[in-house]
């Protein structure tokens, strides 16, 4: 199980730190990734984290989002800087379908699992 939280409503040019606390598979064996989907759109695979601590990220959030890890709480975070209106999304984690899996392209298929998600909505 996978539940996201940290969510809320913050000015463009704000920042947000969302956290993912997984339980069941054994947490650090998987590559973790961030989705968003905004109303209308596509679900967009934003970030991603493999087991050994290695990262990819999206073009739209390079440079203004990162995502890190602490296997010891089992929790997978992701830090966003300088928010834009169009961040405005819920956003949730997954984990990767196998033990060990890479994360380069990231490719929303390899994800499975995907948790409940949290609101975040930025205002202009």
């Amino acid at each position: 199980q996978l539940q996201a939280s940290g969510g809320g409503l913050v000015q463009a040019g704000g920042s947000l730190r969302l956290s993912c606390a997984a339980s069941g598979r054994t947490f650090s064996m998987y590559a973790m990734g961030w989705f968003r989907q905004a109303p209308g759109k596509e679900r967009e695979l934003v970030a991603a984290i493999t087991s050994g601590n290695s990262t990819n990220y999206a073009d739209s959030v390079k440079g203004r989002f990162t995502i890190s890890r602490d296997n010891a709480k089992n929790t997978v975070y992701l830090q966003m800087y300088s928010l834009k209106p169009e961040d405005t999304a819920v956003y949730y984690c997954a984990m990767h379908r196998t033990p060990y899996g890479g994360i380069w392209p990231l490719r929303s298929s390899d994800f499975d699992s995907r948790g409940q998600g949290t609101q975040v909505t930025v205002s202009s």
